[in-house]
């Protein structure tokens, strides 16, 4: 259950075909597409033959905000989806049933000094990964960093991605947090040349330096 070896790495809010060829040829670990319509990176209309051809290492994940259960599986089928990330409300009842489909789950929550991390024993058997945020109304892409000291008060061993305002700035500090299980890295807004186009020059910089080690 614990990280060793190399964070991995999560690009989210893809949508261009051309911007995800680009982001192809860096070998993210994960591509993420939203399919939350109220978001500015709502992917409405993907290239179906475009994410068949990816390679299998990336792992193709749809991220959803308290869509129903037909609608993560029409989008699993539609785009044939490796992981799907959960950023509403979602029970433990509704991430097993998704996970029972061979999925990977992956369940979002907004961290702020109110956080109550207790919450997570629910979710602990019923999600491979947790992804920690920064709490905003709008289900993240806030570009904003939460306080990573609050990490502490997490107690399980469910490794984690960590997101919300991951920047070249703070690219340092992410490498001197020493939590074995911090497994990836979610990167989004402030890789971006607008909403859902990525600064391709921003993320190689960002994946050659953590892909060294110290």
């Amino acid at each position: 259950m614990m990280n060793q070896g190399k964070l991995k790495l999560k690009v989210c809010g893809m949508r261009d075909s051309d911007n995800i060829r680009q982001l192809v040829r860096l070998e993210p670990d994960y591509i993420g597409f939203i399919f939350y319509p109220n978001s500015k990176r709502y992917a409405s209309d993907l290239d179906v033959a475009l994410l068949g051809s990816l390679p299998s290492s990336i792992k193709k994940t749809g991220v959803f905000v308290n869509s129903t259960y037909q609608e993560v599986v029409e989008k699993i089928e539609t785009y044939h989806l490796d992981a799907v990330q959960l950023h509403g409300a979602e029970n433990p009842e509704f991430c097993m049933k998704i996970q029972s489909l061979n999925i990977q789950v992956i369940k979002a929550f907004g961290i702020d000094s109110n956080f109550d991390f207790s919450i997570l024993s629910e979710y602990k058997d019923a999600v491979d990964y947790f992804l920690f945020d920064t709490k905003t109304n709008e289900y993240g892409g806030s570009g904003k960093a939460f306080d990573w000291e609050l990490l502490k008060l997490y107690t399980l061993d469910k490794p984690f991605f960590l997101s919300g305002g991951l920047s070249t700035e703070n690219l340092a500090e992410i490498k001197n947090i020493q939590d074995t299980r911090l497994y990836a890295l979610d990167l989004n807004s402030r890789f971006e040349l607008e909403p859902g186009l990525k600064d391709i020059e921003k993320l190689t910089a960002v994946f050659n330096e953590i892909n060294i080690p110290g």
